[in-house]
């Protein structure tokens, strides 16, 4: 298989894709550690790539849940997502730690995250764990919610902001 062909099939458009639902079947038949985490990841920076890493290093897989382009103009505003959803999802997949990422419609993953049922998910240090989406539903079965530290001066909104000013 070529590389090109290995990172596409990483990519799922829509977490209600068979091959998805198989995907699944196939790492709970393994029995692997599922880690779930979510985002824009509209321009990849530092602070993504250690918060990607980290989370990985919380299972064996790590899916993540990606923004839709209307999606992230709901959330972001009009002027966003700078990239469309196909180039973020890329990005992600040719990420070494990443498993799978899975594009979702609406604001929040909480019905990906249903569908996974991971035994972790992640979020950045900017969240508390009473605001992050799909926590209660996780604990709810077992699983754990990782919150990872922050890394300070590293946001895509200050880099667009900064970009504009400049």
């Amino acid at each position: 298989m070529e590389i090109a062909d290995y990172i596409q099939k990483k990519i799922f458009r829509s977490y209600n894709e068979i091959e998805f639902s198989r995907l699944l079947a196939y790492y709970r038949f393994k029995d692997y550690r599922i880690v779930f985490t979510n985002g824009c990841f509209d321009i990849i920076h530092r602070a993504h790539v250690e918060y990607l890493l980290q989370a990985s290093t919380e299972g064996d897989v790590l899916i993540v849940g990606l923004n839709s382009d209307e999606s992230v103009k709901r959330i972001k505003g009009k002027n966003r997502p700078i990239n469309d959803e196909y180039s973020r999802a890329l990005v992600l997949a040719s990420m070494l730690v990443v498993s799978n990422v899975v594009i979702f419609n609406e604001e929040t993953p909480l019905e990906l995250i249903k569908i996974i049922r991971p035994h972790v998910i992640v979020k950045g240090g900017d969240y508390k764990e009473n605001e992050i989406i799909g926590a209660d539903f996780v604990k709810s079965y077992g699983g754990k919610v990782k919150i990872v530290p922050y890394i300070e001066g590293f946001s895509t909104s200050k880099i667009i902001n900064e970009f504009l000013v400049n």
